[in-house]
């Protein structure tokens, strides 16, 4: 992992990007979006997460996040940890899920490459962690993350893709004003 993206100040805001190994498109499936919203409420309100800002994409998550203990590296890790074995089931056991051969193909595939894992990987182990420690810098994460749908032609507006923060009431015009899936922290 290279040095520039370790999170060193557990207490600061960070901008992180969890993603799919082989960029496979997991989260095309409303089930695993709504899982992972979920998981981020219950780590909102259960394990101190500071959540400002996120978006699902098809093979990628971006936020930006905070934990209040100072503990970020270990949420990441248990985040990942647990979202991953049971995101593994859900596909794998999921009668309805036409690609769920392909998929385990893919996760056992990258898990060779890697003596961390067991059988299947789901998350590559990177997560891009930029340090936020100017207000500037965490506008210009949030505008990355609110556009990132918008880049990718799904949508017209941020405030258009319902798995993603823009949606959010507004405070300071920083977001949409629209009810959003999830709640959000405000910086």
């Amino acid at each position: 992992m290279g040095e520039a993206y370790q999170i060193r100040d557990q207490e600061m805001p960070y901008f992180l990007t969890f993603q799919v190994v082989a960029w496979a498109d997991v989260f095309t499936r409303k089930i695993y979006r709504d899982f992972i919203l979920e998981n981020f409420t219950f780590c909102r309100q259960e394990k101190g997460l500071y959540r400002y800002g996120y978006v699902i994409m098809s093979n990628h998550i971006h936020l930006v996040v905070q934990q209040k203990d100072g503990k970020l590296s270990d949420w990441v890790r248990d985040f990942k940890k647990f979202t991953s074995k049971k995101l593994l089931k859900m596909i794998l056991e999921n009668p309805h899920e036409s690609r769920s051969e392909w998929l385990k193909l893919i996760f056992e595939y990258q898990a060779k490459f890697n003596k961390r894992v067991g059988e299947m990987q789901l998350w590559t182990h990177e997560n891009h962690a930029i340090e936020l420690f100017q207000p500037e810098m965490i506008d210009s994460r949030m505008t990355y993350i609110h556009e990132n749908p918008v880049r990718a032609g799904i949508v017209e507006k941020p405030e258009d893709f319902l798995y993603s923060s823009a949606r959010n009431p507004s405070t300071a015009g920083k977001y949409s004003g629209l009810k959003g899936l999830i709640e959000v922290d405000y910086w």
